[in-house]
């Protein structure tokens, strides 16, 4: 089939990567000029495992192209994916502009029926703003032409995006229009030989199923974040407690991790989308607001027992922070909890010593930049050269099972504050370790 897809982020480069790689002739639209000439020179903007050698690869094959250009995108194809930005509007909600002006130049250039995609999360009713606005423009043209809009939520994890797209859990599809339904089961077909994942319903729902499934997923972040606090104050251990829940099939072990707090581009967003989309239809909703206030609030837990065990005061005082980026096997640094820590650790005085796998470059450029007080450095280890204490804030792989020999070594005083609960307690007290973690009562 032949599709084009605007917008070449996150979203918008995985689907149309993948689209090609099962035989589909795709044109990636984007404005950024310097992005489309990286990407037809291999240079992604983005880090996701795999993702680079299979934009190489069909690029290189044909089934994959790269242009500014929607006009030459439109004759091309007869399917048009819309994965531009919705970024948070001052008020909460979804920004809608990029969707919007992508559904004018639709209605501006197209010059055959069409199937229009939004693959972008967006708010309910979104489709029907697309739908007038692509209507209004061919109406100045006198053009006859056909399209239907169709809801396409994502439901990509950075970090496993590619297996995500090829082995989906399920495709949701929101059309109100049995042909485009038909075309859009055609296009998925190679990806849902298990016809159960494909699940069909009406754009509206289709369009609240993305905020749905997010809202929840953070619901249970926050709920076990919360959990993990009321067992420190108990001297119960949230280690243990979330063994005992998570053994019921009900409740299961995806996302009771108790951290410090959950970021990227989706939870926190979409999270607050949700409750302006309530209280704009006239609802409060209660439990989404408290899920979004205790998210706030954990980004704060490390700084405290860091507080609390170096004082108030941290002039002279030199943390080693290891991870970055809000989640592993990703650049992206977008509401990480990192960010948090360090400005509060810094603001107070303190230095930092960062070591990322792969978000250093974001934090230096964008997230930190300014922040005299944080330096990078090339390896885990290095990070630790003359620190007071080691922070672990992302539990990238390569933290999992350290030298803690040569971590001693390398810290002035061998403490460790773990916002993941990666390593055992019992084990750190053998190895000579003052270890703090979330969920457990300080000794």
């Amino acid at each position: 089939m032949k599709l084009s897809i605007v917008g070449t982020g996150y979203v918008g480069l995985v689907t149309g990567t993948c689209f090609a790689e099962m035989g589909n002739k795709v044109v990636c639209v984007d404005i950024d000029e310097k992005k489309i000439e990286n990407l037809k020179n291999g240079v992604i903007p983005i880090y996701e495992p795999g993702l680079e050698a299979m934009v190489k690869e069909n690029f290189e094959r044909g089934t994959l192209e790269f242009t500014t250009d929607i006009k030459e995108a439109l004759k091309k194809t007869n399917i048009i994916f819309i994965a531009v930005g919705t970024p948070q509007g001052e008020d909460g909600s979804a920004d809608l502009q990029y969707v919007l002006k992508v559904a004018e130049q639709i209605g501006q250039n197209m010059v055959h029926d069409m199937v229009v995609v939004d693959k972008s999360t967006v708010p309910v009713g979104t489709a029907e703003r697309v739908e007038e606005t692509i209507q209004r423009e061919l109406d100045k043209r006198g053009a006859d032409l056909k399209f239907s809009v169709v809801s396409n939520p994502e439901f990509l994890k950075e970090g496993s995006a590619i297996e995500d797209f090829m082995k989906p859990d399920r495709v949701v599809i929101g059309a109100d229009d049995d042909e485009a339904m038909e075309t859009m089961k055609e296009l998925y077909a190679p990806f849902t030989h298990n016809h159960e994942r494909f699940i069909a319903m009406d754009v509206k729902s289709a369009e609240m199923t993305k905020y749905a499934a997010n809202a929840i997923l953070a619901t249970k972040i926050s709920f076990m974040n919360e959990i993990a606090n009321i067992c420190e104050r108990v001297g119960a251990d949230v280690n243990r407690v979330r063994v005992g829940i998570g053994s019921d099939r009900r409740i299961g072990y995806s996302f009771i991790y108790p951290g410090c707090g959950y970021g990227g581009s989706c939870f926190p967003k979409d999270v607050q989308a949700l409750a302006k989309i309530a209280e704009d239809a006239g609802y409060t909703p209660r439990i989404i607001r408290a899920v979004e206030a205790v998210n706030e609030e954990q980004k704060g837990v490390l700084v405290k027992k860091v507080v609390r065990r170096f004082g108030e005061d941290l002039s002279g005082r030199t943390f080693g922070v290891w991870g970055l980026s809000f989640k592993p096997e990703t650049d992206d640094m977008r509401e990480a909890s990192s960010i948090t820590v360090i400005n509060e650790l810094t603001k107070r005085g303190a230095t930092i010593k960062a070591y990322d796998p792969k978000a250093m470059e974001e934090a230096r450029a964008y997230y930190l930049k300014g922040n005299e007080r944080v330096s990078y450095v090339k390896s885990k280890y290095d990070a630790l050269d003359g620190a007071d204490a080691m922070l672990l804030i992302t539990e990238w792989k390569e933290f999992r099972s350290p030298d803690f020999e040569e971590m001693k070594q390398r810290l002035k005083t061998p403490v460790i504050f773990d916002g993941r609960n990666q390593f055992n307690a019992e084990k750190m007290a053998r190895k000579g370790f003052e270890y703090h973690q979330i969920g457990v009562a300080e000794s």
